[in-house]
């Protein structure tokens, strides 16, 4: 008798607090339910089916649509900007000199621990430069 209460008491009290002992029952109201208005096209939509035998856009042309139309197109550069790419050699940059140097065949020199003491070392008020290399 004791094991039915034990177990009996829980699940009750778990009934309850759904509200089942309760005699109220939650009703739908019909009021609250409301319709969805139709899909509508809009009166400024103008596309087109594709027309067969017609050549499509190029993916260079939608990629250069897609920049302008999320970028704006190139911004104007200010004075000291332009002066200062001027200086930097902009117009003797190779084209593409990103994706060389990311390349795997581009050799690359490993200057090793010595070189990166100098560059890591403070600065000194003297002449001579020395660095101790770490240990």
């Amino acid at each position: 008798m004791r094991k039915a209460i034990i177990l009996i008491a829980p699940a009750a009290a778990l009934l309850a607090g759904c509200g089942v002992f309760s005699g109220k029952r939650a009703s739908l109201d019909e009021f609250a339910v409301a319709r969805n208005a139709p899909l509508v096209i809009p009166p400024d939509y103008t596309l087109t089916p594709p027309v067969a035998g017609t050549i499509s856009m190029s993916a260079q042309d939608a990629q250069t649509q897609a920049i302008e139309a999320l970028f704006g197109g190139p911004a104007p550069r200010s004075q000291t900007e332009t002066s200062l790419l001027e200086r930097a050699g902009r117009d003797r940059a190779s084209l593409g000199v990103r994706s060389t140097v990311g390349d795997p065949e581009t050799r690359v020199v490993d200057k090793g621990q010595a070189t990166q003491a100098i560059i890591a070392a403070a600065p000194s008020g003297s002449q001579l430069a020395s660095a101790q290399t770490p240990q």
